[in-house]
């Protein structure tokens, strides 16, 4: 079977968002472009470490002194108004969300030239099979790719949303620090007492 690719430069909207209820989410990427929207469904942890990487790439390229221009409306979810007001976020989805894959490894790069930012999300497979020289698939082309290049000031703003949305979870249990399911869960801090 051979591998799609989608391409959004630049996307007219690109967030992180999650359904489901807490302890129960499933979290995608979404990226839209015209009437075509590609959602790719990844883990919680993977949304926060990217969101986390891409602060720490714009925060290095500002140390550099790349300006960070105001981010595009559109390409930041739906409350502009309330961002300034009262911070990220969590952006909602477009529906009907349909995966189109399961996302594996993901690169993110700085385009010098281009002064922007490129994600590249790849199909989880199985192993480590070889990259094409461009280092976009495999070289039979049997996963799939999302590539997203987005402007310094929209990744913050994603990343800001980004870290929303994973923040939108389960509280964290005082004591341990480990997610409180609703009936409470054993704190192993606290010697397997109920917390």
């Amino acid at each position: 079977m051979s591998g799609r690719r989608f391409i959004f430069d630049p996307p007219d909207r690109f967030v992180a968002g999650a359904l489901g209820e807490p302890g129960r989410r499933t979290f995608f990427l979404q990226a839209a472009k015209g009437g075509a929207v590609v959602s790719v469904a990844l883990e919680k942890v993977q949304v926060a470490l990217l969101a986390e990487r891409i602060g720490e790439l714009i925060e290095g390229l500002t140390r550099r002194g790349v300006e960070v221009a105001p981010a595009r409306e559109a390409v930041l979810g739906s409350w502009p108004a309330a961002r300034a007001t009262i911070g990220p976020v969590a952006p909602t989805l477009q529906e009907p969300v349909v995966e189109a894959f399961r996302v594996g490894p993901m690169t993110l790069a700085w385009d010098e030239d281009r002064r922007d930012l490129v994600l590249e999300a790849r199909e989880i497979g199985d192993g480590d099979e070889p990259e094409a020289d461009d280092g976009t698939t495999d070289p039979d082309g049997a996963r799939h790719v999302m590539r997203v290049r987005i402007g310094l000031a929209e990744a913050r703003t994603f990343a800001e949303e980004a870290m929303a949305v994973v923040a939108g979870g389960r509280p964290p249990c005082p004591i341990c620090g480990e997610p409180l399911e609703p009936q409470g869960h054993i704190c192993l801090r606290r010697n397997g007492y109920v917390q």
